[in-house]
């Protein structure tokens, strides 16, 4: 399995809408970071669906290796 590209050093802190949809990049190489542009496309990876369940600023992950993607979990301090 291939790594993904290592987008930011740290998270992206996004205002969200709750019922709205949000599709993460979990290939490192959207130009739209931390949100997918199908820059995927021919590789194994795919994007990862964030529902919001209410209006508020949540983290994406930036480095791709987030044991709770789409959302950040340190992994990028270690």
């Amino acid at each position: 399995m291939s790594e993904p590209v290592r987008a930011a050093d740290t998270p992206f802190g996004i205002d969200v809408e709750a019922g709205k949809s949000y599709w993460w990049c979990s290939c490192g190489r959207s130009q739209k970071q931390p949100f997918c542009d199908g820059s995927h496309t021919g590789s194994e990876f795919t994007p990862v669906k964030y529902e919001a369940a209410e209006t508020r600023k949540v983290f994406f992950c930036g480095c791709k290796a987030s044991g709770k993607a789409p959302l950040c979990d340190g992994a990028h301090a270690r």
